[in-house]
């Protein structure tokens, strides 16, 4: 280890001299409590170091200590269920140590180096070790067996030792190596360096999220990337929650990168009350919490999702399917602003560092269906929430996040207040996966990517229609175009709009989600040819039908969708008693 001392101070960022053997990236502790630092640049013997814990009262000429390693996590059994702070920090065990307010330079292990694992060995005494080798099986949760596979760092060499079947710490050693390395169930990795995979997959299979909007119209595939922008008060972290509880990702990791402090207590405290649909367990059996809020320091925000990234990329290369939420990457964004104006450097945009778009794509690049050294498929889904001040999606970190994700969930302060949750908006939202999903939903619906494209023509067509309602009312306008107007009045309230505190309607499997498209359009193509027969639109929507079909997401149960296919006999029914009717009128 070298040391130094603390020439000046710049709110996080610490400039020291005397560390002429230390590496850009190595971690230091700083001054007398022994704070936690990175070095972020270096000139000669000068050390620009940015620290992740609050440096109040530090002074000049404090000693420095570097570490000659990366910022790194460390990995193992014991991650599932666990709430971090930035640098991984457990924040559990320093509140029993120190409270709720955290002490300056309080450490904790990150694992639990006391508890004992049952380990059952995949390999034997002679085996070739390698990259990808699984040298072991933990059962972590009820749910999650953890794989323990030698990481892309390891050399190739063969097992001279390897541990019987029994219980173990994360420490104890449980293979050594032919060239005197010996192995724990715990291993480490620098946060900022991508792991390594054999090589990235194209995806066509959906990250099923159960919200009716995004799978049908705006569909994310798993290992795919999405932004959900919205100004305060859209639902950003409502829709964030409910993508974590019911989708069907093995793993969540969600990642608090700087929001407010009562945003973030809401998911420490809720997550593990809630229960996971799948196990009817706690859904914190298979959740990693990420926990910064903004009063926190900038740097720890900064490096928080990195951390979070890593850990995903972690549980990916034993096979599982992750989905990462990250809340918000504006307050990320926001810290590397901070950060680059202490370090003098020149602004772009807004103040926003130059390298913003950079560090974004490097974030975002980070996703992906991959094929994992142990040839297994496994995939790391990233879904970040963006805070643009005011709503206003021209800002940089809207716009910069826009080039690197392939799905774009706009939220709309209209629908929100309105209290249509979700509040996506369907007129500015995209996703670029739906080409690739076809073949899935194929199997399930033949008709979906018709469904879909039906839908979002009527859609487009009473945005259209709707300017002109504004200025001369509803009645001007012809049969033909009201009924445009009726059915995307159906679509937004009986298939758009869902109910979290509903037990029937929070969460809508994929083949109730085309079955209520199937019935709203199928009423729209019979009122049509009703219509062109002459008759009146006052009478089509006057059927009682079109009420049912309105709450059928709410009574039709996900088990019993086959029985949904007798309510497109009953719109037939209803509307050949309407011809009938007409037909009588006319003679």
């Amino acid at each position: 280890m070298s040391a130094g001392s603390i020439t000046r101070i710049s709110g996080p960022v610490i400039y020291a001299q005397g560390l002429e053997d230390a590496g850009l990236y190595d971690v230091v502790k700083v001054g007398k409590a022994g704070l936690i630092g990175e070095i972020i640049k270096l000139k000669g013997d000068l050390a620009t170091i940015q620290i992740y814990e609050d440096n109040t009262l530090m002074r000049v000429s404090e000693p420095v200590e570097c570490l000659h390693r990366p910022l790194s996590v460390a990995l193992g059994p014991g991650l599932i269920g666990s709430i971090y702070d930035g640098i991984q920090r457990p924040l559990p065990v320093l509140k029993s140590l120190s409270g709720a307010f955290l002490a300056p330079g309080l450490a904790g292990e990150p694992l639990d180096t006391q508890k004992k694992w049952h380990f059952v060995p995949a390999i034997k005494e002679g085996d070739p070790i390698a990259p990808g080798t699984a040298f072991g099986i933990i059962k972590e949760t009820d749910s999650i067996v953890h794989r323990l596979i030698f990481d892309s760092l390891v050399p190739a060499c063969t097992a001279a030792t390897v541990a019987p079947e029994g219980d173990y710490t994360i420490s104890a050693t449980l293979v050594k190596s032919s060239d005197g390395k010996e192995y724990t169930a715990m291993s480490y990795w620098p946060v900022r360096t991508p792991r390594t995979f054999k090589e990235k997959q194209v995806t066509h299979e959906p990250l099923v999220t159960g919200l009716r909007v995004i799978d049908v119209l705006f569909p994310i595939a798993k290992g795919g990337s999405a932004a959900v922008p919205g100004g305060f008060g859209t639902g950003k972290t409502m829709t964030q929650h409910a993508i974590a509880k019911w989708c069907d990702a093995d793993i969540i990791v969600y990642i608090g990168c700087g929001e407010r402090g009562n945003e973030m207590t809401e998911v420490l405290t809720e997550f593990p009350t809630l229960i996971d649909p799948r196990t009817g367990r706690s859904l914190m059996e298979r959740t990693v919490l990420i926990a910064n809020t903004s009063n926190m320091p900038v740097a720890a925000r900064e490096v928080s999702i990195y951390t979070g990234i890593t850990i995903a990329e972690y549980y990916r290369d034993m096979g599982y399917h992750v989905a990462v939420m990250a809340d918000s990457t504006s307050r990320w964004a926001e810290a590397l602003r901070e950060l680059s104006g202490r370090l003098e450097e020149m602004p772009a945009e807004e103040g926003f560092p130059a390298y913003l778009p950079t560090r974004l794509a490097e974030f975002y690049e980070r996703g992906g269906m991959v094929t994992t050294l142990e040839s297994k498929k496994g995939s790391v889904t990233i879904i970040g929430a963006v805070s643009p001040p005011g709503g206003d999606f021209s800002e940089p970190v809207t716009q910069h996040t826009k080039r690197f994700v392939r799905c774009f969930w706009a939220l709309d302060r209209d629908l929100a207040n309105a209290r249509h949750y979700p509040a996506i908006s369907w007129n500015d939202s995209y996703s670029e996966y739906t080409e690739d999903l076809i073949a899935y939903w194929d199997a399930i619906d033949p008709s979906w990517d018709t469904l879909r494209s039906r839908t979002m023509e009527i859609l487009k067509k009473e945005r259209r229609l709707a300017d002109i309602v504004r200025l001369i009312g509803p009645d001007a306008l012809p049969d033909e175009q009201r009924l445009i107007l009726l059915t995307a009045d159906m679509i937004k309230n009986g298939f758009l709009q869902q109910s979290s505190f509903d037990k029937v309607d929070m969460y809508c499997a994929p083949p109730k989600q085309t079955l209520l498209l199937t019935c709203i359009l199928t009423f729209h193509e019979l009122a049509e040819n009703a219509i062109k027969s002459g008759s009146p639109l006052l009478k089509i929507s006057a059927l009682p039908i079109r009420e049912k079909l309105i709450r059928l997401k709410s009574s039709l149960e996900n088990e019993k969708v086959q029985e949904g296919q007798a309510v497109i006999q009953e719109i037939r029914t209803a509307f050949a008693r309407l011809g009938a009717a007409q037909g009588a009128v006319s003679a």
